[in-house]
C-alpha cells in the first residue's frame, strides 16, 4: 500500500509488533513515543534500538521506516496517581481496575497522534491496544477506539483510520504474529529489544525477554510466550 501510517510505538512488545505489521502494509511509516514520567521509562530507551535492529535485519522495511517522534507529556503524570507514575505497590483498586491504569492515557495519546498525523499527512494511525489479553483498561477497548476515530475525524475535519491489529489477539497470538511477519529475526528483536515490565527491570533475562518476572506485565508476557511455544511444539 502506498499510503503512510503513524505508529504509536512505546518500545514494548505490542507496539513493536504493530510497527512490523505497519511496515508490512504501508508505503511509509513513522513512529511516535510519549514520555509521561512513566515508572518504566526504560521502554523509551528501547525504541531506537529496536528501530535500528529491524532496519538492519529487514532492508525492505528500512526503506519504508521514516522519522521517529517523541513528545513530553509530564502533565499526564502530574494529574494521575497510579503505579505506573508513582513508586507504589501494584494492586487492584477499589473501582475494580488495577492501579496501573492511567486515566485518559490512550485518549490523550491518540489525540496527540492525530494532531501529528494531521501535520505530517498520515491517514492511518496504528496502536497496540488489546481487549483480549489485557488488564481491563477501558481505554484499550474496541468501542473506545471506534468512538475516538469518530471524534478525531469530526474534530479535525479529516479521515483518519485507527488500526488495532492486536485487538482480538491474546499474547500467544501476538508472538505468533511477530513470527509470521518477520520470522525468527523479528521474534529475537522483540525478545531482546522491547520492554514490558512495569518496574522497568532489565537486569534479568528470561526466555520471554527482560523483566522482574513478577509484575502483571511480565506475567502476561511470560504466559503468552509459553502458550505460543507449547502450541508450536
Amino acid at each position: 500500500m502506498s499510503e503512510s501510517a503513524l505508529v504509536l510505538f512505546s518500545g514494548g512488545q505490542d507496539s513493536a509488533t504493530c510497527l512490523a505489521w505497519a511496515l508490512d502494509r504501508f508505503g511509509r511509516v513513522e513512529t511516535l513515543g510519549f514520555d509521561y514520567g512513566q515508572r518504566h521509562r526504560v521502554e523509551l530507551e528501547c525504541r531506537a534500538v529496536f528501530r535500528d535492529r529491524i532496519a538492519a535485519a529487514f532492508p525492505a522495511w528500512a526503506a519504508k521506516l521514516g522519522e521517529d517522534h517523541s513528545l513530553p507529556l509530564e502533565a499526564l503524570r502530574a494529574v494521575s496517581d497510579t503505579a505506573l507514575t508513582r513508586d507504589t505497590a501494584i494492586e487492584m483498586g477499589a473501582h475494580g481496575l488495577p492501579n496501573t491504569f492511567v486515566p485518559g492515557r490512550n485518549l490523550i495519546f491518540m489525540t496527540f497522534a492525530a494532531a501529528l498525523a494531521y501535520r505530517r499527512g498520515h491517514k492511518h494511525l496504528v496502536t497496540g491496544v488489546c481487549e483480549t489479553d489485557y488488564s481491563g483498561y477501558p481505554d484499550c477497548r474496541d468501542d473506545t477506539m471506534k468512538a475516538l476515530q469518530v471524534a478525531l475525524n469530526l474534530g479535525m475535519e479529516k479521515r483518519f483510520v485507527i488500526h488495532t491489529p492486536l485487538m482480538w489477539r491474546d499474547k500467544a497470538a501476538t508472538w505468533a504474529l511477530a513470527e509470521a511477519l518477520g520470522g525468527t529475526a523479528l521474534v529475537e528483536a522483540v525478545l531482546e529489544d522491547t520492554h514490558s515490565c512495569y518496574l522497568g527491570d532489565r537486569s534479568q533475562r528470561h526466555p520471554w525477554g527482560y523483566g522482574c518476572g513478577r509484575c502483571p506485565a511480565c506475567d502476561l508476557r511470560r504466559r503468552g510466550w509459553e502458550a505460543w511455544r507449547a502450541a508450536a511444539a
